[in-house]
């Protein structure tokens, strides 16, 4: 009797320990990984920044591991430089703070304090290509970053490899994008152009191609299906860039390379 006294507590602890595990996660995956393909030529496009009322969610002060967040009133004229990071497969398909759904093939992004949605220019200070996103989400929550960008966009800015990169979040509005625009935007690189290296009926050979060009010159690359051939392009670029990039690959003895119009 003493012995069965002395093991039913045991028994009854290691039965409670086990109805206390940790609650399983909302996302599928523990860890955040890169997509199976690239970005497609349209999810490439950018977003036009409108007048959107807020959101009627994540648009409040809140406080998150002891760190209160006031969101900002109005966005005009915000600018920021610190580190960005991205997100990708893990959080794809799930709600954003704005109860919208993630989609990692989007223009958008996730800052602490801007107004949901806010529009905003992030550039890669390091190559200075710039993305227009839409802000939907908050985070990231990692003192040394101030954005969280979509898998596109982070694709876009030439970021991915090292997963963070150093940017300046410029906050955009409708009634003075098209001058600001036109402030950053050379006239001479107005135009937008892929650069088409190769063509093959089979699809997986031109994506490993792209992605094998992709790494070789961090430069955007994808396929796009054209008259029953799968097309490799780099880029899109702005007109100067596209000649440089033609110039890189014919030095490399790329020959038959040439230009792509972007079309909307």
């Amino acid at each position: 009797m003493r012995l069965r006294l002395i093991f039913l507590p045991l028994i009854t602890f290691a039965l409670f320990a086990c109805s206390s595990s940790a609650p399983p996660s909302r996302y599928s995956q523990e860890h955040d990984s890169i997509p199976s393909r690239l970005p497609t030529p349209d999810e490439l496009i950018e977003p036009e920044p409108r007048v959107e009322p807020p959101s009627r969610g994540g648009n409040r002060t809140y406080t998150l591991f002891g760190q209160t967040y006031n969101i900002i009133p109005d966005a005009r004229g915000f600018s920021e430089e610190g580190l960005a990071s991205w997100y990708g497969e893990k959080f794809h398909g799930h709600l954003t703070s704005n109860g919208e759904t993630y989609d990692m093939y989007a223009m958008s992004a996730a800052h602490k304090t801007l107004p949901l949605p806010t529009y905003v220019r992030v550039t890669n200070l390091a190559n200075q290509r710039s993305v227009v996103v839409r802000v939907n989400d908050r985070g990231p929550f990692h003192s040394n970053r101030i954005i969280d960008l979509s898998y596109v966009a982070a694709y876009k800015l030439g970021m991915l490899a090292n997963g963070t990169a150093r940017v300046r979040v410029e906050a955009l509005h409708p009634e003075n994008t098209n001058q600001q625009l036109a402030l950053t935007t050379p006239l001479a690189d107005a135009g937008q152009y892929y650069v088409q290296v190769v063509a093959s009926s089979d699809p997986q050979r031109s994506r490993e191609t792209a992605d094998q060009l992709a790494a070789t010159y961090d430069v955007p690359a994808t396929t796009q299906l054209k008259n029953g051939l799968h097309a490799v392009l780099l880029g899109p670029f702005a007109a100067t860039e596209t000649d440089q990039m033609l110039q890189r690959l014919r030095d490399a003895g790329l020959e038959g390379v040439f230009r792509v119009p972007v079309t909307p």
